[in-house]
């Protein structure tokens, strides 16, 4: 699987951050979201695709393979 982050659409919540603590982080200066992880192990599709549902501006796409 692999993650994409669209960060101009990001509107800084952290819920992304909250869900999925490996995968993703935040920009201190103004809170968007980072992705830290491109293509995280099959541990995490749970927490992912939690970020992916609560993402309020739908920034962020699992792409599975």
């Amino acid at each position: 699987m692999r993650v994409e982050l669209d960060a101009p659409k990001c509107v800084a919540s952290g819920q992304c951050v909250m869900a999925a603590p490996d995968v993703f982080d935040q920009r201190d200066d103004d809170g968007v979201a980072i992705l830290l992880e491109e293509r995280p192990g099959e541990e995490l599709l749970d927490e992912v695709r939690e970020a992916v549902a609560v993402c309020p501006a739908a920034a962020i796409r699992l792409v599975e393979r």
